[in-house]
């Protein structure tokens, strides 16, 4: 990797930007009298939340050891994911690099921002060609490569992390959204290594919060504060910071759960050996299968029949279905229709 300069891969536009900055939230008080935001001075839910969401940043701080100006929260990893695009493409001008197939909504942001969308396709094994990725980067010369590892919708983790972070010239974001159900180490431990670095993780997937809305992205102090600059005031609500912390210090019930996960993945693992419909079950480092059916049409509608909802992944890959792992009830009851095909 050449060396690296930050304000070269950053929009100049960005670069002179101002950021929003709540008075409240830069200083300290011991008890304010609060009629600086024009809010109500009734009601449960007020006040505006606190736009730089300190109290959620300190306590990812001791939970993944790393310091809080190296942490920026979103609004879900989609609105983390969207502003990494704004800062670093300029519109109608720089390309971004995705795999093929992964997590759609890099492309989707991309497109809205109006830059081009290079995609690497993946090997029968859904690991990246080296070559293939040293060759679209050389002779195209992306800004962005997103690395979904474990990969949606594919479910394994890619090999070799560090080498694609050591031969992009650009930003490269390392998308760990399920790396709590993976053996594969996270990318956390690089960071200092690597200033083009961008860890994405969320609250979604593992900790079964969703619907709070809360991802997190870890990077170069200078990285942050760019991310900080650019997203909107208060991007993240007070229920879903309250709601987030609430549950971190529920330590035993997240184990609990991700246990569970593990025992009903494995219990699916075998089920799935004696559905005659199914062709592949995929090896997975997530909390989902992908799965080769013999005939995907047939095997998709008579689950949407039974108001079983999954995701047909066909045709961009031939004949497969992504299916999420429930719980024991609803793992029974996919089995039993998967039987009956």
């Amino acid at each position: 990797m050449k060396q690296f300069t930050l304000n070269n891969f950053v929009r100049k536009n960005i670069l002179a930007l101002q950021p929003y900055i709540s008075f409240r939230d830069h200083n300290e008080f011991n008890v304010p009298i609060l009629l600086d935001a024009n809010e109500s001075p009734f009601g449960e839910c007020n006040r505006y939340p606190d736009s730089t969401q300190k109290i959620l940043k300190n306590r990812l701080s001791e939970l993944k050891n790393i310091s809080p100006n190296q942490i920026a929260v979103g609004n879900g990893s989609d609105e983390l994911i969207d502003l990494i695009i704004k800062i670093f493409c300029e519109p109608k001008k720089d390309s971004i690099l995705m795999m093929n197939p992964s997590f759609a909504m890099y492309g989707f942001y991309a497109t809205i921002n109006e830059n081009e969308v290079l995609k690497l396709d993946l090997d029968e094994n859904f690991q990246i060609k080296k070559e293939k990725f040293l060759k679209i980067t050389k002779e195209n010369q992306p800004k962005i490569f997103f690395l979904c590892s474990p990969n949606n919708p594919t479910g394994n983790s890619i090999e070799d992390i560090e080498f694609y972070i050591q031969n992009f010239d650009g930003i490269v974001v390392v998308d760990e959204a399920y790396i709590e159900f993976s053996n594969q180490k996270s990318s956390l431990e690089l960071l200092d290594k690597y200033p083009n670095l961008i860890i994405l993780q969320t609250f979604s997937k593992a900790w079964g919060m969703a619907g709070a809305r809360v991802g997190m992205a870890y990077a170069s102090e200078e990285i942050i504060k760019l991310i900080n600059t650019v997203k909107a005031p208060y991007n993240v609500n007070s229920l879903s910071q309250e709601f987030v912390l609430k549950n971190i210090e529920n330590q035993d019930q997240f184990k609990e759960n991700l246990d569970n996960i593990f025992t009903e993945r494995e219990w699916l693992k075998n089920e799935f050996e004696n559905v005659n419909c199914i062709k592949k079950v995929f090896p997975t480092d997530t909390n989902f299968f992908l799965i080769e059916f013999k005939d995907v049409e047939k095997v998709y509608q008579n689950l949407l029949d039974k108001e079983i909802l999954t995701s047909k992944r066909a045709p961009q890959i031939p004949n497969c279905i992504r299916i999420n792992i429930g719980n024991r009830e609803e793992n029974i009851q996919l089995i039993t229709v998967l039987k009956n095909i």
